[in-house]
């Protein structure tokens, strides 16, 4: 693996951020959720390892998947792969 910049890292961790949003928004409706608490943390010394945790609370009506999070993380996980097989 190259070395990755600050910059890189900042890229990669807004990467991850977004990509769970955008899944999650994609498979239920903003109106549904009433708080997304999207945490990066990136730890870069012998390779990259990457934990995302996602913390959804949805409107009481809203019937979601109970995996939507997981799913999510899973789904930013893939796109970060993609991005540094990419650079």
């Amino acid at each position: 693996m190259k070395k990755l910049s600050d910059h890189e890292l900042d890229e990669i961790s807004e990467l991850a951020a977004k990509s769970v949003e955008n899944f999650i928004y994609s498979k239920v409706s903003e109106k549904e959720v009433i708080n997304l608490d999207i945490k990066v943390e990136l730890d870069y010394h012998d390779g990259l390892d990457v934990d995302i945790q996602v913390d959804i609370q949805f409107d009481p009506l809203s019937k979601p998947d109970e995996k939507i999070a997981e799913d999510a993380a899973a789904h930013a996980i893939k796109e970060v792969d993609s991005y540094l097989a990419d650079s």
